[in-house]
């Protein structure tokens, strides 16, 4: 990974190049990132860890997120790719016409850091399986080697490292860790008959998980693909928006694909395994229960690949909102200088790349420190998808989709949508006398949602609308006639 780090390193001249590979990515390239960032410890490790405790019906988290990524590459990955920016909170900006809205940058930055933090831990368990190290040395080590791969080169050095961890992905899960793990447990049959006819069939039933807990997987992270700056950095990486599109399609089959494989070896599992195995422990016990050595180690390598993936895309993405959003609105607040946010790529390339650097440097050691002394992620994580859902959502593709909507609708939006998934975590916490309980309560994000929208249509509709000026920058950089080199929006000539 460090030597494909200095391969990346060599194709990186300024900060386009630095934060989104110079928007030039071909469609091979650009699948097999997406698929990595996107498909992570969680979709790897907990989707055979569901796949042991549920069966077949384990598959939902990863089809949950490969419906967004689908959603999100077939609906608004082209118009997203043309509108040439760097964050979400600048697309807020360009849209709406007010600075307020980047105030969202804050929320992302949360977002993307707790992904960091949720990543670093899951390569422990892995560790400590495979070289029976301290927690707080893994942790320590496989931040380490992302910290510097995804600084040195940062999204050209990503893009690389992603492609590698793609294949060794394919490699483990589908062409190893699968055949290996049905053949042990004897396929269909076998797996029926050492789990009881009850277990066995239960384990064969897609539903088996809840319908409540699959819809609540559909809303969590179906939306949160739709709207996270580590997907939509990887959406300013295309080429163009064919590639945008057509790529990210291609990338969510393959993820569906990835959820029914990941379950499959967990049901195989649940005939293998005790019975009161640890479900995130079960991926590394099977890797070691039916591969010969050699391959196990592929296999093993295949979850570090998957979590290292998923933490030097959401490391990235933290350090831009933090440089490009969250540094100016803080500037701002304190009264020093002016937002320079929107030309970010346009000052001298060595210094640029550089404070790139040290910011990819100072998140990453920050993550590593939270995930030391952190214990419970799931709550962590929940927290941050849930506010990033409920306060971002609405304001994000109302945006793209309703022309009149507005600015103090969409402020009123976010602020009303956090607060009151917040809020209503608190006071589930208080009715189940237990705060995690309210944390992890599936009603908050609906209760977020449902009020961050309802007040996003009355406000706008109750005050002006957008300034025709905003409207026609958005709509001529939606279009894509944005030269990005000059700054300046260029119309072509219309031809009948």
């Amino acid at each position: 990974m460090l030597a494909f780090g200095f391969w990346g390193k060599t194709r990186t001249k300024n900060s386009k190049d630095f934060l989104v590979a110079g928007r030039r990515l071909g469609p091979g390239f650009y699948t097999g990132t997406m698929a990595a960032v996107v498909l992570g410890g969680a979709s790897t490790v907990g989707g055979v860890g569901l796949g042991y405790k549920f069966g077949i019906s384990g598959m939902w988290l990863v089809v949950a997120i490969a419906v967004g990524l689908l959603l999100l590459s077939l609906l608004f990955a082209p118009a997203i790719q043309r509108l040439k920016v760097y964050t979400v909170a600048q697309m807020l900006q360009l849209r709406y016409g007010i600075n307020g809205t980047q105030a969202s940058g804050i929320v992302m930055a949360l977002y993307t850091l707790m992904l960091v933090v949720t990543s670093t831990i899951a390569y422990s368990t892995i560790f400590h399986v495979l070289f029976g190290t301290e927690r707080w040395a893994s942790i320590t080590i496989g931040a380490a080697i992302v910290i510097i791969y995804s600084s040195i080169g940062g999204m050209w050095s990503i893009t690389l490292t992603d492609m590698v961890q793609f294949i060794i992905k394919t490699v483990g899960v589908f062409f190893l860790l699968l055949p290996f793990s049905w053949a042990q447990a004897g396929g269909y049959d076998g797996i029926v008959k050492r789990l009881g006819e009850t277990v066995g069939a239960s384990h064969f039933d897609l539903f088996a998980i809840g319908g409540d807990t699959i819809i609540t997987y559909f809303v969590i992270y179906t939306f949160g693909m739709l709207i996270g700056q580590d997907i939509w950095q990887r959406v300013f990486t295309a080429r163009s928006p064919q590639v945008a599109r057509w790529g990210g399609t291609a990338a969510g089959i393959y993820c569906v694909l990835y959820g029914i494989a990941g379950a499959l070896i967990g049901t195989a599992a649940a005939a293998v395994l005790p019975k009161d195995a640890v479900k995130d422990d079960v991926y590394a016990a099977m890797a070691e229960h039916a591969l010969p050595v050699g391959l196990s180690g592929i296999v093993l390598a295949a979850a570090v690949a998957a979590m290292m993936s998923t933490a030097s895309g959401a490391l990235i993405a933290s350090a831009t909102v933090a440089r490009a959003d969250v540094m100016p609105l803080l500037r701002r607040l304190v009264g020093r200088g002016t937002d320079h946010s929107h030309d970010i790529g346009q000052r001298n390339p060595e210094h640029d790349i550089r404070s790139n650097q040290i910011y990819i440097v100072v998140l990453g050691v920050v993550a590593t420190l939270i995930a030391l002394v952190l214990n419970d992620v799931v709550a962590a994580l929940t927290v941050a998808y849930d506010v990033l859902v409920g306060g971002l959502l609405v304001s994000i593709l109302g945006g793209l989709i309703w022309k009149r909507a507005n600015g103090a609708g969409a402020i009123a939006s976010m602020i009303v949508g956090t607060a009151v998934t917040l809020g209503s975590m608190v006071v589930y916490g208080i009715i189940a006398g237990d705060a995690l309980s309210g944390v992890l309560a599936n009603e908050p994000i609906y209760w977020g949602l449902l009020s961050s929208v309802v007040v996003y249509v009355v406000v706008s509709l109750a005050t002006k609308p957008t300034p025709a000026d905003v409207l026609q920058r958005w709509e001529d950089r939606k279009a894509g006639n944005f030269d990005e080199e000059t700054g300046v929006v260029v119309v072509e000539p219309q031809h009948h």
